[in-house]
């Protein structure tokens, strides 16, 4: 799988806040996500230290800084050319919906960023992973479509290569019937089994 990590040039800065117990988590894609670009940094924290130089980065008005999660204020996000011309940086929490809210809830510097979203309807290939959340997608997922929402002139779609891998590997591994049986879409109840965050 790891030469399928591809190391991406974008404009924007990507930061992963990634809940402590996903760190090991075997089907974790933040750090996959984080991987294959080349401006991109993991944080493993649930609560950001008052000295972090995250926090001044993130409060830092010489960059213009999203948080990808939705919400009434959540807004889709804008083609980078579109306006203000600080560089970006775009802040994904990584974690279960129950862990991602609780990061958002302990960091009031993250609950004051302008809030991204994604639109409705995108159907996630993460096979293994149910949640009830409609919409809902694994960490790199979202990462890349949003990517491709600020930067439309650039593919990002390499940075899935990896993540199919991931999920086809740990198929394998399971064995077909033991993945129709515990994974299908029929018995999860769902006409889409969907990932990553519950």
């Amino acid at each position: 799988m790891c030469a399928l990590i591809p190391t991406l040039q974008c404009a924007t800065r990507i930061l992963v806040i990634q809940h402590p117990q996903e760190q090991k988590h075997a089907l974790n894609t933040g750090r996959l996500l984080v991987a294959g670009l080349a401006h991109a940094d993991l944080l493993v924290a649930e609560q950001l230290p008052p000295d972090s130089p995250v926090l001044q980065q993130i409060s830092d008005p010489a960059w213009f800084t999203e948080l990808l999660f939705p919400g009434e204020r959540a807004q889709l996000p804008v083609p980078a050319q579109s306006g203000d011309e600080r560089p970006r940086r775009l802040v994904l929490i990584d974690g279960t919906w129950r862990k991602a809210r609780k990061i958002l809830m302990l960091n009031p510097v993250l609950q004051n960023l302008p809030r991204v979203c994604l639109p409705g309807g995108l159907v996630s290939r993460y096979r293994l992973r149910k949640t009830r959340v409609p919409d809902a997608l694994s960490t790199i997922e979202a990462g890349v479509h949003a990517l491709q929402m600020i930067e439309p002139d650039r593919d990002y779609s390499a940075l899935l290569h990896p993540f199919e891998a991931l999920i086809e590997g740990q198929i394998e591994a399971m064995g077909v019937e033991c993945y129709e049986r515990n994974h299908s879409p029929l018995v999860c109840g769902y006409v889409n089994s969907r990932p990553a965050k519950d």
